[in-house]
């Protein structure tokens, strides 16, 4: 008996050892190789590739305040703990990323609360007035869902609440969880960035004016170098040339994309050959183009104006590389409302604001990086876009009208008569009109077999037939680009916000996603094609079932624990009543 327990005691012994040793083994190999496990369905504590190797880069203190503290409800506290675990990923990754969470509500006087709001307010950060129930009763709180970053000298702000007018407030805060690591990598990456890609906006063929793509400027800038250029026939406006020898000369792009804004006259071949070459070096183009006519300024003095084809001479250009703008405007029961004068009182015009067919609301085709999770896109004067069978291109439809629109081919007559009547909705089933397409792959030029031999074998030219692989965004709606100008103060407002309705669109997402996807090889835009499952609990049935579930937590584990005594004490009493 004594030699089992002792070979019992030793065998314990031996086992405590080697798990201690293993234990100890994997310790030191943890302390040398970098791992992490994500069971999760949707692996949404994986950062991307892109991501970790931005992280990985880092070389100095990327320092965020994130004003996400104090007494919120479980939703705002969802985002509140999902920011903590997505900056404790981003630490896992780089001891470069420290944080704190501040209640700006807390402490301190109401002059130095103030203060501090106002201080918020300057560096960038959004209020949002919030109502909270406490112990005092129910109270209205002002929080501030963001950060503010800091890397080196510089600071940049951090939205971590999406803004989505019209949307129900869960979608908005599962839309945020679902773009933190996208947003957080964007800011450190645009404060970290220190060369930045040069764009062109063309002119010289009645684009947009400055003052019309003051909002796109804004939102571009804080990414990109900006520059105007008139290409007027010079071959050198959007390449640079480098004579190595008489035979031997090397292009190179000057831009990474360029912007062709709403252009309303015509292009000379001189300049559709140097966009084409652009294309041929691996330039990106975004083609923003109204190819119908049609303008709300006819309206003013008259009820009715007509829209006509607006033949700007690159129908060619834009269908040898696989898209077809339609002469034709779309009609939309899903539209903007514009304010309309329907009657008088006391000798007082009374507006009203009603749906203005041909300002179509563009939704998201699908969860491309460039139009997931964006809010619907501002349309005015709207076309459709066809794409044509192409090899080595490839075609991604990005906005498209609703299921309840219909097309209307030139020359249409645009009456604010519609109005007056309520739509038939039988003449409105050609549903999901493409207006944006994205092209990505080889491009053949337009000229390729159309210019003499002397030019196609000029050297100083450079003349190539097919592209490397380059992209390009071909919008059939010009007005998607231009900000509405104030009324009374004649002052740019931001893209994408209408002063009518006082909404925010999602114009400005749309044309800087579509910006990043192009030009930005880090490839964080790809971040947001990610989709994270809230798997929330069901509230209504939440709110029933309450008071059984709150009973049940209570007393069943009393229950069981009694239940469980009288099972023992059974057992107990069979035993020590067993005859011998």
């Amino acid at each position: 008996m004594s030699n089992k327990k002792r070979n019992i005691r030793r065998n314990n012994i031996i086992h405590l050892v080697l798990s201690i040793a293993i234990i100890a083994v994997l310790n030191i190999i943890g302390s040398f190789v970098f791992t992490r496990f994500d069971l999760t369905s949707e692996k949404r504590y994986t950062l991307s590739d892109a991501t970790r190797r931005m992280l990985r880069e880092l070389d100095d203190i990327v320092y965020l305040k994130v004003y996400l503290e104090g007494e919120f409800p479980a939703s705002f506290k969802r985002l509140r703990n999902s920011t903590r675990e997505m900056l404790d990923e981003f630490r896992a990754y780089s001891n470069n990323v420290q944080y704190e969470f501040i209640n700006p509500s807390a402490g301190g006087n109401m002059s130095e609360r103030t203060a501090l709001f106002e201080e918020l307010v300057r560096e960038g950060l959004n209020p949002t007035d919030l109502y909270v129930t406490t112990s005092e009763g129910r109270k209205q709180q002002t929080i501030f869902p963001g950060a503010i970053v800091s890397y080196k000298n510089r600071k940049l702000p951090l939205h971590i609440l999406a803004s989505q007018p019209g949307s129900q407030p869960e979608a908005a805060l599962n839309q945020s969880i679902q773009n933190l690591e996208y947003n957080i990598s964007s800011v450190i990456h645009k404060l970290t960035n220190q060369t930045r890609a040069k764009i062109a906006f063309i002119e010289g063929h009645g684009e947009l004016t400055d003052i019309e793509l003051a909002g796109a400027t804004k939102v571009l800038e804080e990414y990109y170098s900006i520059e105007r250029v008139k290409i007027d026939g010079q071959i050198s406006s959007l390449t640079q040339r480098t004579v190595i020898d008489s035979l031997n000369v090397r292009i190179k792009n000057k831009y990474e994309a360029i912007v062709i804004a709403k252009p309303m006259h015509p292009f000379e071949e001189k300049d559709k050959f140097i966009i084409d070459q652009f294309i041929m070096h691996g330039g990106k183009v975004l083609w923003f183009i109204d190819p119908v006519f049609a303008t709300m300024d006819s309206l003013q003095n008259s009820d009715q104006t007509v829209g006509v084809v607006n033949d700007i001479n690159i129908s060619d250009q834009l269908f040898r590389y696989g898209a077809r703008l339609n002469s034709n405007l779309i009609m939309d029961l899903q539209a903007i409302p514009i304010p309309i004068v329907t009657g008088m009182t006391g000798g007082q015009p009374q507006t009203n604001f009603l749906p203005w067919y041909f300002f179509p609301l563009l939704t998201p085709a699908g969860n491309h990086p460039i139009v997931n999770n964006i809010d619907a896109v501002m349309g005015h004067f709207s076309s459709s876009v066809d794409m044509i069978e192409t090899n080595e291109v490839k075609k991604t439809i990005l906005l498209s009208s609703s299921q309840y629109s219909r097309v209307v081919n030139t020359p249409v007559l645009i009456s604010l008569e519609i109005l007056k009547q309520e739509p038939e909705p039988s003449l409105y089933q050609q549903s999901f009109q493409p207006v944006a397409v994205l092209l990505e792959g080889e491009f053949e030029s337009l000229f390729r077999n159309r210019i003499p031999p002397e030019i196609a074998d000029d050297h100083s030219i450079g003349f190539i037939e097919e592209s490397e692989k380059t992209m390009m965004l071909i919008v059939a709606d010009g007005d998607i680009i231009r900000n509405q100008i104030h009324l009374s103060q004649k002052q740019p407002l931001p893209l994408g916000f209408d002063q009518f309705t006082r909404r925010q669109f999602g114009n400005n997402e749309f044309l800087l996603n579509a910006m990043n996807y192009m030009c930005d090889e880090t490839g964080i835009i790809s971040v947001r094609s990610r989709e994270i499952k809230l798997r929330l609990l069901d509230g209504p049935r939440i709110s029933k079932a309450k008071l059984f579930w709150q009973s049940f937590n209570i007393f069943a584990p009393i229950i069981i624990v009694i239940l469980f005594g009288i099972v023992l004490n059974y057992i107990r009493k069979r035993r020590n009543t067993r005859l011998p």
